[in-house]
């Protein structure tokens, strides 16, 4: 996660920097940390939550309400029922044709200097969403046309790969939180997906079980008995023959009947006809995924209230 000073926060949330001062010292509603020069620094969670109350407001809440329901209720509240606006899943192309073209011929320091520059200037979830998970979307289609070298898509994935493990270790494990179980099954290899998902599903409450690439569903059934999931999510990302998608699908069958499944990825959709109705759900995009973590969240409130 990003820290971020007080003159970004507002340019991001639409808040005037007197409002969240304000907001923060008589309602007591932000709690910034302090950096070692004594500037405000907020979190990615400080700015959705921001976000969050700015909409509150202007469904026609007061601010003093709010600070009077609590901060820790406002937050659950948020998890609960924010999904990200379209901009914030729009691709961002013209940073993308720029990161682009430092790839061939590959000059290292131009490209990551772009991407890092870009990532710490907006918040992560927002960063995966429009730029790392499209960057690597569109390094994967040049590969595939012969314009890229596997050795440049290799080392792209783990550039990417790097700053999403450096980010899911700084959130905190969501003991309470509803079990999410992502992997992807045996025969695939791309696990950048998967990791993205691990981290957008953390970020907003849920406890992950990541258990990487490669997985036969076998074993993800066994792992499945021992803790129980609240759901399983596979990535798939290549798609299968015939008899590779059948097969995929027989072994599945027996989780799918004792805990709530879905896939995604273009493999997954490309087995959409093949499924049974209501046994997996396909998740064609990201607005899909918040919507479903979106219900999870509240079913496993409900269930616990």
């Amino acid at each position: 996660m990003h820290n971020h000073r007080i003159h970004r926060v507002a340019k991001l949330t639409g808040l005037s920097k007197a409002v969240i001062r304000v907001w923060e010292r008589r309602y007591g509603l932000v709690k910034p940390l302090r950096s070692a020069n004594r500037y405000r620094e907020y979190t990615d969670e400080d700015i959705a939550f921001l976000r969050f109350l700015k909409e509150e407001l202007d469904r026609g809440q007061t601010i003093g309400v709010l600070a009077l329901e609590g901060q820790n209720s406002l937050l659950e509240r948020m998890r609960l029922t924010s999904l990200p606006k379209k901009e914030e899943l729009t691709p961002h192309k013209n940073l993308l044709d720029e990161l682009v073209s430092c790839l061939d011929p590959l000059d290292k320091l131009r490209f990551e200097q772009k991407l890092n520059g870009a990532v710490a200037v907006i918040p992560f979830d927002e960063a995966v969403q429009r730029i790392l998970l499209p960057l690597q979307l569109r390094v994967g289609e040049l590969w595939h046309e012969d314009r890229l070298s596997i050795a440049v898509e290799h080392y792209v994935t783990k550039v990417l790969q790097q700053k999403l493990f450096s980010v899911m270790n700084q959130l905190p494990v969501n003991e309470f939180g509803p079990r999410v179980l992502i992997a992807c099954p045996e025969g695939e290899f791309h696990e950048l997906g998967a990791q993205a998902v691990a981290y957008l599903a953390a970020a907003r409450g849920c406890h992950i079980y990541y258990l990487g690439s490669n997985l036969p569903l076998t074993d993800l059934q066994t792992f499945c008995e021992s803790i129980t999931p609240d759901l399983v999510l596979l990535s798939l990302t290549e798609n299968k023959s015939d008899e590779m998608a059948h097969r995929l699908l027989r072994q599945l069958q027996p989780i799918a009947l004792r805990w709530p499944v879905a896939m995604g990825g273009q493999g997954a959709e490309a087995l959409e006809h093949l499924l049974e109705r209501g046994k997996v759900e396909v998740l064609r995009d990201l607005a899909a995924l918040h919507n479903r973590l979106a219900s999870l969240l509240s079913m496993h409130q409900r269930a616990f209230h």
